[in-house]
């Protein structure tokens, strides 16, 4: 198995957890200058997901994997992107099936999932290489508390 590197996320928390996938979906971008990315065209994206957190669950666990596993792989893997409505839209270029919007989407649902366990880990990166020689990385931003 090749180990992969991923670019490193700082952050205060004493444990931290990587969880790889592969998806396999089909998309394409719903805009004139999006060039041959308009067309239906797909991908083995590969996806990393870094979870944080100071506290292990009550299975001495920060999250299980096969949870991460679940979550993402059961939305999108043999799927086609475009399709999935409550996800992406052609009405926002926010929306539409990018690698990057993927990757949000992939943290939106992940994040939405752990803010219901008592211990709170966190999202704190999500990978997704589209190609050999193309990713994204996502990293939530904190919001700022006006003091």
């Amino acid at each position: 198995m090749i180990q992969q590197m991923y670019p490193q996320v700082f952050h205060p928390y004493c444990y931290e957890l990587n969880k790889d996938m592969h998806i396999a979906a089909a998309h394409f971008v719903p805009h004139p200058s999006a060039g041959n990315c308009r067309n239906l065209h797909g991908h083995t994206y590969f996806v990393n997901v870094t979870i944080a957190g100071d506290k292990l669950n009550e299975s001495g666990f920060l999250v299980d994997f096969k949870r991460l596993k679940d979550l993402i792989h059961g939305r999108f893997d043999h799927r086609i992107l475009n399709d999935d409505k409550e996800l992406f839209n052609s009405d926002s270029s926010d929306d539409f099936p990018t690698t990057e919007a993927v990757a949000r989407k992939i943290w939106e649902i992940i994040q939405k999932d752990l803010d219901g366990l008592s211990h709170s880990p966190q999202c704190v990166q999500v990978f997704v290489r589209e190609t050999p020689t193309s990713y994204v990385v996502y990293r939530p931003k904190k919001v700022q508390e006006n003091e």
